[in-house]
């Protein structure tokens, strides 16, 4: 398969109005990644299936991700003037970074035999802009991964042809992948209460009399 670069610039010219980032990756697979902007996700998407270079006909996975705000903090070196004199110093700064969630989608391409492809979707916020559009429509296999996301991180995906829970019940509330989730002592929805949440649960309610 061709360079991420050349991949990028192809669908910068096809895609009207597109903007994608090259995102690096520190892990030791040091895997790259695409990250296009909601607005022009899908024509993207049916870029990347229809053309016949790249054929990326399979989304095999798709996975959600949390990033809750962050800071983080970096030296860099400055130029000051001290006694009189020009001298380069290091000062330490601090960047917020405002939380958000993201969809990535590894793509591959059967006919082609090559992959993978990784495609990142990245919402406004972890709170009242977490729509995204879903790819369902273009890769059938997202549909039941977007659902799974939904339930589990939040996201809503504009244009699912049936989001709904997938794991959790119906009456469950909050998303359980996110990183700030705290689990319920009491489940009171709970179908198939364990040991453990039986446990729990007991300490919310008054101790019975043993029998006398």
């Amino acid at each position: 398969m061709e360079s991420l670069e050349s991949i990028k610039a192809r669908i910068e010219a096809a895609v009207s109005g597109s903007k994608v980032e090259i995102v690096p990756n520190e892990s030791p697979c040091g895997q790259l990644s695409l990250l296009v902007s909601p607005g022009e996700a899908r024509p993207v998407a049916g870029f990347l299936r229809d053309d016949p270079d790249l054929a990326l006909d399979y989304c095999s996975n798709v996975t959600g991700v949390d990033w809750p705000e962050r800071t983080v903090t970096e030296k860099v070196k400055v130029k000051k003037e001290v006694d009189g004199k020009a001298t380069e110093v290091e000062e330490t700064r601090e960047t917020k970074i405002p939380g958000r969630l993201e969809a990535v989608y590894h793509l591959y391409s059967v006919a082609k035999k090559h992959g993978p492809l990784i495609l990142r979707l990245r919402t406004g916020n972890r709170t009242d802009d977490v729509t995204l559009p879903s790819l369902t429509p273009v890769w059938r296999s997202c549909e039941f991964q977007e659902r799974e996301i939904f339930d589990l991180f939040g996201i809503q995906f504009e244009g699912h042809p049936d989001l709904r829970r997938i794991l959790m019940w119906d009456e469950f509330k909050d998303y359980p992948m996110r990183k700030d989730y705290v689990e319920p002592d009491d489940y009171e929805y709970e179908p198939t209460p364990h040991d453990d949440v039986c446990e729990k649960a007991a300490r919310h309610y008054p101790k019975q009399e043993a029998a006398k």
